[in-house]
């Protein structure tokens, strides 16, 4: 219900706000831009799905090689105290487990082409056991959230625009981005187990936490202490050589099992393609929304609206020109790239304001993209309160950057 009054809010927004351009300002090519909008972003989220089904194939291929060679059942039984208390509504050791462990470890170390074929994947599975099919269970909910927090340890794209844009220090946002996205995680995690009733203060819940938060701090120790070229060098092979440590663990467990290693691959490819096809409506549903949204110069007007609160309230202003990114971030990946790259453009990659960009860039994830593609690919409906809860997250994620921000680039 709250994805719905969202969807329909981008239009009616757009529309008062074009019908204001038209009769003050007598801005009559707004009609044109706005439906030009709307065109191309359709033809952007068939692309997408065009674009994902490779990637779903490959990683999809992959998931099955591992389920059959018996890696998803180890990965399942080992993080299943955990994962049984933060999704009790699923049978303990269940399978699902294992791919939820995975895209979890894909989106830690910024690899959204892996993480996003394993989480619709675990989605399939928890929709196996979904009561009801066009509603959203809990544990679907709790995982649509954490995803949307986006806790990322390795930032890798974020470091890669900043390289390309001429910063003198591509990497020096990797410490505000880890704290920032920690704490995002932190509150959609907290929030959303107070509304199901899970028991934040359970003895395992409490020492993974206490361990999660004792790795981020071990890692903000070790990068701290390192030249900045370094830090963008190790982050970079750390990532890529685990994920493809990881396919040759695969791999060698299908050999092991003695199983046919191709046709597997094939199998799990298929499930790849035909999902990349389920998700075209959705996306292109929420993409051509928000395209309406930004083309009648609504989110200028909003842009504007919270800058001049900011200097009503006497707060410092210097943040206000990456709100931008800010705002796109929960519902565009590729428009809040572009407000990001922009902001370096206009400030310089090294400003204050591109800095605030490149972390808020990093801090969270694509809050309605997720849900678009997550949900619609297993045909959910009514998504509860999912939207809600990932939105209070991304909020949470993009103060933390802000503040962040401050500490380290003031």
């Amino acid at each position: 219900m709250v994805l719905n009054y969202i969807w329909l809010g981008f239009f009616f927004v757009a529309f008062i706000v074009a019908v204001i351009e038209t009769v003050t300002g007598g801005n009559l090519s707004i009609w044109s831009d706005i439906m030009n909008s709307s065109f191309a972003s359709a033809k952007t989220a068939f692309e997408i799905s065009l674009g994902l089904t490779g990637v779903l194939s490959l990683w999809l291929g992959l998931m099955k090689i591992g389920e059959r060679g018996g890696v998803i059942s180890i990965f399942a039984r080992l993080t299943s105290p955990f994962f049984s208390r933060l999704f009790p509504d699923i049978p303990k050791n269940s399978p699902v487990f294992g791919s939820i462990f995975m895209n979890f470890s894909a989106n830690m170390l910024g690899l959204d082409n892996a993480a996003t074929p394993l989480g619709l994947k675990a989605m399939r599975e928890m929709q196996e056991i979904n009561t009801d099919k066009e509603t959203a269970s809990n544990p679907m909910i709790m995982f649509l959230v954490l995803n949307t927090t986006g806790l990322t340890l390795v930032p890798i794209s974020v470091m890669v625009y900043r390289a390309q844009m001429g910063a003198a220090n591509p990497s020096d946002i990797f410490l505000p981005i880890l704290i920032a996205t920690y704490v995002s995680t932190l509150v959609g995690l907290i929030i959303t187990c107070i509304k199901q009733r899970i028991n934040l203060f359970d003895r395992v819940i409490i020492s993974v936490l206490v361990a999660m938060t004792a790795i981020i701090g071990g890692i903000l120790y070790f990068f701290s202490g390192l030249p900045q070229e370094k830090i963008s060098l190790y982050s970079t092979v750390t990532a890529n050589s685990l994920l493809f440590c990881i396919i040759i663990g695969f791999l060698v467990a299908g050999v092991r099992s003695r199983i046919n290693v191709y046709d597997a691959f094939i199998d799990g490819a298929k499930e790849g393609f035909k999902t990349a096809v389920t998700i075209i409506p959705y996306l292109v549903a929420m993409l051509v929304a928000i395209a309406v949204f930004r083309a009648s110069g609504a989110m200028d007007f909003l842009i504007s609206g919270i800058s001049r609160i900011v200097e009503a309230c006497g707060a410092d202003t210097d943040f206000v020109g990456a709100l931008p990114t800010a705002l796109m971030k929960p519902l565009s990946g590729s428009g809040a790239r572009g407000m990001m790259v922009d902001a370096m453009a206009t400030y310089g990659p090294d400003s204050f304001v591109a800095r605030v960009a490149s972390t808020i860039q990093g801090a969270t994830d694509t809050t309605l993209y997720i849900i678009a593609v997550y949900f619609g690919s297993v045909g959910i409906k009514k998504t509860r309160y999912a939207a809600g809860y990932g939105l209070l997250a991304d909020l949470a994620g993009i103060i933390a950057a802000i503040f962040v921000a401050y500490i380290f680039f003031k």
